[in-house]
């Protein structure tokens, strides 16, 4: 496994060694102790969730204020280009967004702590996308930050209009979010 940070501290890029030959491939997903050796984060997952979504569906941006939830994903079939927005007030970084293609084909995975707003756009003609969280689902403290908003100038890879919930498409201004102290 290799580990990369990315642009902003404390998302990390998570690139599996694969094990392949002509039966198909092996790659061990997630191993807590070597990961911890890698990155000093012990993280305990409560809650593993699988979506399935059709192109051009744009799934955030979302974050719970309250029970939040550190996120590792990872897409099983099909592509997705992931976004990431640090929501942190107190961050260097606060406001800044990064985007990652994850692909069935690269295997790359996106470890996403607390704080951070997440969501992502499917590019595929559908993906399947995975995601284990640190905490359970409260609904009641989920938020969403609008996914075209012009204060994070988000630079989504997407022609015509994206499919979005009703959730997503009343999702707020960054300056009118709740946000992490």
């Amino acid at each position: 496994m290799q580990i990369r940070s990315a642009e902003i501290p404390d998302v990390l890029i998570i690139e599996p060694n694969v094990f392949g030959d002509d039966r198909g491939f092996f790659y061990e997903s997630f191993n807590s102790r070597r990961f911890a050796e890698l990155t000093s984060v012990h993280i305990n997952f409560v809650q593993d969730n699988h979506s399935k979504s059709a192109k051009n569906v744009l799934r955030g941006l979302h974050y719970q204020l309250q029970q939040p939830q550190g996120k590792l994903v990872r897409v099983i079939s099909g592509e997705v280009y992931d976004v990431v927005v640090d929501i942190r007030r107190s961050s260097l970084t606060f406001g800044r967004w990064i985007g990652v293609k994850l692909s069935a084909e690269n295997k790359r995975q996106l470890w996403i702590p607390e704080g951070f707003a997440h969501g992502f756009l499917v590019t595929s003609e559908s993906a399947e996308f995975l995601y284990k969280t640190t905490d359970y689902w409260a609904p009641q403290f989920e938020r969403s930050i609008r996914w075209n908003d012009p204060i994070l100038g988000i630079d989504w890879p997407i022609v015509g209009s994206p499919v979005l919930s009703e959730k997503d498409r009343a999702g707020v201004s960054l300056k009118d979010a709740e946000v992490f102290a």
